[in-house]
């Protein structure tokens, strides 16, 4: 049995049959279609996806967002889920870039299909496209290789049915998801073939929890039984997992401290006695001082970033030890660690049945459980000590109004700035949703976007969206989409007329803020040194039809929370915060190499401070 259809008609048709089961539950794989035509995708895919309405297609502004509310959509959706992106050839496909980027370093599944050149060659070159005098057979979406985790591209029809599943079989695994891009030639797209019947029937997708190697397990555990001050370092494989009830019947039962990665964080509850808050070069003092001590770190489903590891400096302990959970070996394997490799549900609960009554020294669980509260009491000070009455007012005054207002199942989206900094300390986190920070390509423009995704997901969920007015000037525009589609939710525009977060690290390096601040270039200084620019980014997200309350202090940020519930679309609340007055950090150190020479005093001092901090940097072999 075949079935005529265009390859385009057949990838949608084959895409729309697509289903995931996790633990018996059943759901369709795809949630949709997010596109932008041009004359690279409208004749086939464009096509295909008129004559299949059942499979939805979402509208687009610019196709760097749309992978983003992509990624933020698997994400809520703990991997189980993705979605559709489609794109023309050119400047369509190259955008997409950064978002694919930013997929396949979180570990999170989006399907790419981008239009490509002529497969014939015939016409060309065809509008947009990159010519080679070495080699007709390359297009700029070659440059989709590296950032994704299954390439292929489709020349012929029957390519189609051996490339499909692949592509499934990526997006679904919970080791090798990512970026997956499928190269489409606009002519191929359009090409009928007689595909078979089977190639479209409902296909379910198990993901399983692989268990770990027996006599690894059993280590891992004589290990933890050894170990007198052990942390845990639970990553985003903690929550995508589902493991989060198991991790906290493992650490109640064992006293095992939880610090949490920017991607873990709301793996446990921020008042459970064991939890230790955001740990690494942005962490809590107390978090930063359990994992200099630590004899033994037990990462879950996290990759030792730089920001987890304060630039392999903060596990000082010269005994230390790493087990390492994880799906995928190759983060296993990381700092010379136990590789426990397997689903960090059955992992923790294997583990927690070969410990016995393994617990900590009681001195050591009542340690943790004052620091949790002595941590929290220093979280309601820095709230308490900030300005939140005289604009502008100081960012932490506006994320503990926002922690105070939400609801424990609501969620938070942020990706970059100063801001993922305060929050990875501050944020009380009460539900593994609620605390949704894109950190590992920390891309500022995912904000709005993602907001959108994440809202798709799970529209039982208010979302709120903390985004700097950097952010909003690189990608603003899915408020559109969003108005389209009737999807609303919260964003808080911050605006402090600059680039707080590279301002401060600039102003540490000795480099005084070079080239971070909104301001005016001076005609005698040649600098950008004079006034503010006159931007009004409040009249911007109006005129892009959004509802846009301003607040400047902490009680009418309160009432435009409270207002924007109530709102029939998305909301934009505008404050001005001070570009100066941030949360300090707690001696953990994050490498920024410093010029070794300089005529400047300020960076020959940080180039000395540099040089010392190397020092306690650790190489685990």
């Amino acid at each position: 049995m075949t079935r005529r259809l265009t390859v385009a008609q057949a990838t949608i048709t084959f895409l729309k049959n697509q289903y995931i089961e996790r633990d018996g539950v059943e759901v369709p794989y795809f949630g949709g279609c997010f596109g932008i035509f041009g004359h690279g995708n409208v004749a086939g895919l464009g096509q295909a996806l008129q004559e299949n309405p059942d499979f939805r297609y979402y509208q687009c502004r610019n196709e760097q967002s749309m992978v983003h509310t992509a990624v933020a959509y698997a994400k809520v959706k703990n991997r189980l889920g993705a979605f559709v992106c489609t794109t023309s050839i050119g400047p369509g496909a190259t955008n997409m870039l950064t978002g694919a980027a930013l997929a396949t370093i979180n570990r999170l599944p989006v399907l790419l299909l981008p239009g490509d050149i002529f497969a014939t060659r015939e016409p060309n070159p065809v509008l947009q496209q990159l010519e080679s005098a070495s080699t007709q057979d390359i297009s700029v979406n070659d440059c989709f290789k590296p950032v994704s985790k299954y390439w292929d591209r489709i020349n012929r029809p029957e390519q189609l049915i051996y490339s499909l599943p692949e592509v499934m079989r990526v997006l679904t695994s919970q080791a090798e998801m990512g970026a997956v891009t499928l190269s489409m030639p606009q002519d191929v797209q359009t090409h009928a073939y007689d595909f078979p019947e089977a190639l479209f029937h409902k296909k379910v997708w198990h993901v399983g929890r692989p268990r770990p190697d027996v006599s690894t397990v059993q280590k891992a555990a004589e290990w933890i039984r050894a170990s007198k001050n052990p942390v845990i370092v639970a990553g985003g494989g903690t929550i995508y997992s589902g493991a989060t009830d198991t991790l906290h019947e493992f650490a109640s039962k064992t006293g095992i401290p939880v610090g949490e990665t920017f991607a873990g964080k709301g793996a446990v509850r921020y008042d459970a006695p064991y939890s230790i808050g955001g740990l690494g070069a942005t962490g809590t003092k107390y978090a930063i001082e359990i994992a200099n001590e630590a004899d033994l770190v037990i990462g879950i489903g996290t990759r030792y970033s730089d920001f987890t590891t304060a630039s392999k400096s903060i596990f000082k302990n010269p005994e230390v030890k790493f087990i390492n959970i994880n799906i995928c070996e190759f983060d296993a394997f990381k700092h010379a660690g136990l590789p426990v490799t397997g689903d960090a549900k059955v992992v923790l609960e294997e583990i927690s049945g070969l410990i016995g009554d393994y617990h900590v020294p009681a001195e050591y669980r009542q340690r943790v459980a004052d620091m949790n509260k002595a941590w929290d009491d220093e979280v309601t000070q820095i709230y308490l000590d900030g300005n939140s009455t005289t604009p502008p007012i100081d960012q932490a005054i506006v994320i503990g109004t926002l922690n105070s207002f939400m609801d424990d199942r609501d969620v938070m989206i942020n990706a970059s700035g100063s801001a993922p900094g305060d929050l990875h300390k501050l944020w009380r986190a009460t539900d593994p949703k609620n605390f949704h920070l894109e950190y590992g390509y920390s891309c500022m423009g995912y904000e709005i976007a993602a907001g959108l995704g994440a809202k798709m997901a799970d529209p039982t969920r208010e979302v709120y969206v903390i985004c700097g007015d950097g952010g909003y000037l690189m990608n603003n525009n899915e408020i559109v989409t969003a108005i389209q589609e009737g999807v609303r939710f919260t964003i808080l525009l911050l605006n402090n007329n600059g680039f707080a977060s590279i301002g401060g690290l600039s102003e540490s390096i000795g480099s005084e803020r070079f080239g971070t601040m909104y301001k005016y270039r001076e005609e005698n200084s040649g600098q950008l040194s004079g006034g503010f620019l006159p931007v009004d980014l409040a009249k911007n997200a109006e005129s892009l039809g959004a509802n846009v309350i301003k607040a400047t202090d902490k009680d009418s940020l309160e009432a435009a929370l409270a207002a924007s519930k109530t709102s029939d679309r998305v909301t934009v609340i505008y404050i001005e915060t001070s570009l100066y007055r941030t949360v300090k950090g707690y001696h953990a150190w994050w490498e920024v190499p410093i010029a070794e020479v300089s005529t400047s005093e300020k960076v020959q001092q940080a180039f000395e401070t540099y040089q010392e901090n190397k020092k306690t940097q650790r190489v685990f072999l």
